[in-house]
This record gives structure tokens, sequence and C-alpha cells, in this order.
């Protein structure tokens, strides 16, 4: 992932409600949740719920399917999973240098975080 697209995702998940959005896509998993699910527990206007999935969808964060006079919100889980991996991708690097060595002179010891 290039630093500007994380940047982009990052700083759109960094309106509290666009974050709350964002939680409540996690926590309803692959099936996704209603856009009135959304407003309901939320308790805001719909112009402003459009306005913050709109932004969300910009930076492909999510994605909306429609199912009759219904339309779901989807997390996109393998966006999300590439902007952790990003996040984590030089986890521990620096500790790398101070780690034990095998005979062939690998580290032994991976970065804190595998």
């Amino acid at each position: 992932m290039k630093p500007k697209i994380a940047a982009g995702q990052l700083a759109e998940l960094g309106h509290i409600t666009r974050l709350s959005i964002f939680r409540l896509l996690v926590k309803a998993g692959r099936s996704g949740i209603s856009v009135g699910e959304i407003q309901e527990k939320l308790d805001i206007p719909g112009s402003t719920l459009s306005h913050h999935l709109s932004r969300m969808m910009k930076v492909d964060l999510m994605e909306q399917q429609r199912d009759g006079r219904t339309l779901h919100c989807h997390l996109k889980f393998a966006e999300v999973e590439a902007l952790l991996a990003f996040l984590y991708e030089e986890c521990c690097a620096g500790e790398l240098g101070s780690a034990p060595k095998n005979r062939k002179g690998d580290h032994l010891a991976k970065g804190c975080c595998d």
C-alpha cells in the first residue's frame, strides 16, 4: 500500500462519526449492515450519514449494495487488512540488530508482532 492511500484512509477514520461507522461495519462482519440500522444506532440525520458514507467509499474502506429498497453497507475487509499490514509492516524491525543469530548469521527472532 502506498503511504498516500494509507494517509487518506486514516484521515477519514480520524472523524468520530466515521470511526463509529467503521466500528459498526467491523461488528457487522461480512454480511454488512443497512444504512437505516447505522442511522438508528448512531442517531444521526440521513443527509449527515450519507456524507460520511460517501467519504468512506471515496477512500475504498467500504461499499454499498442495494437489495430492493434497502441499501447495505459492507466493509472492504481486504482494504482494511492491507491498511493494517502497512501499519505493521516494519514492526520491531529496529530490534533485529540485537536479536540472536544462528550459525549462518540469520536472525533467530522475528518481530515482536509475529
